[in-house]
């Protein structure tokens, strides 16, 4: 049984299609509770029962994966051969996973590296991608973390929203907390900064805020060698316009991915979420 570094993360990372079994990295889900039944992010939920159930203003919250999940992935990935793990998570200040998956690395039989990578979507997933990239290649747990953190360093996630509302009900916007008593009069744009969400700016209309949030991405970008992430929402039109931008005005534009989110950020941004994530390499 050949002994390698094994690339853990969560289901909020995103990954395209086929990509986790390539690289041979594992997911722990999260969990979307609808009304009084708790969904496994990926297998039990999509994003359309979710759309669908938000749109009728049914009750959604999401919760973390319990130290004892972890603690079983972990003991699972070190039985397939793993001489250490790494484990890198969506921000500590959106979510308890971090934090979970800490608890659990104490008590693994490898030993584990946790990383709050202060990123979520396919800003983790790029950092998810890079740690196994230096893995496959024979490095150290230290270097695949090194990777990681740089890959996080670079990368920048922006996002449009319909309405701040999901974002207001589940506490997660910070100190765009002082758009709301504007919130009908503009649309807003929000960025991860230090891990949490936090308002870039206020757009009169939608249209606007999508042509802004293009030209945002492509002056993030510049004309190295990078690469993109256009998610959505219950809105895959916009996102198909956006990615097809981005292809034309990129030079330097490596893999592209345009998917759909997951039910758990998308229960805290809610349908016509339109995000770009830009990850230089």
């Amino acid at each position: 049984m050949s002994r390698h570094v094994a690339i853990v993360t969560d289901s909020t990372a995103y990954l395209p299609p086929g990509a986790m079994e390539r690289h041979g990295i594992t997911a722990v889900p999260l969990t979307v509770v609808l009304g009084d039944r708790a969904l496994e992010e990926g297998t039990e939920i999509s994003t359309r029962s979710l759309a669908q159930a938000l749109q009728k203003r049914r009750p959604v919250t999401t919760s973390r994966p319990s130290p004892e999940e972890f603690a079983a992935v972990y003991r699972e990935v070190a039985a397939s051969g793993a001489s250490g793990i790494v484990s890198l998570h969506l921000s500590a200040e959106l979510s308890g996973t971090y934090d979970a998956a800490v608890l659990a690395a104490r008590q693994a039989p490898v030993p584990v590296r946790v990383v709050d990578t202060q990123m979520v979507a396919m800003a983790l997933g790029f950092c998810a991608l890079a740690a196994a990239g230096t893995a496959e290649a024979g490095g150290t747990m230290d270097e695949a973390v090194a990777a990681a953190e740089k890959r996080a360093s670079t990368t920048s996630a922006y996002f449009y929203v319909d309405t701040l509302d999901y974002l207001r009900r589940g506490g997660r916007i910070g100190t765009a907390q002082a758009l709301l008593g504007s919130a009908l009069a503009v649309k807003p744009l929000l960025q991860l900064a230090g891990g949490r969400i936090e308002l870039l700016e206020k757009v009169r209309t939608a249209s606007k805020a999508i042509a802004r949030l293009e030209e945002i991405a492509v002056e993030r970008a510049g004309s190295g060698e990078v690469d993109v992430a256009v998610h959505h929402l219950a809105a895959p039109e916009r996102a198909a316009v956006l990615g097809e931008r981005l292809r034309e005005r990129l030079p330097g534009l490596g893999e592209m991915h345009v998917s759909e989110v997951g039910a758990v950020i998308g229960a805290h941004t809610g349908p016509g979420l339109l995000g770009v994530v830009v990850s230089p390499r």
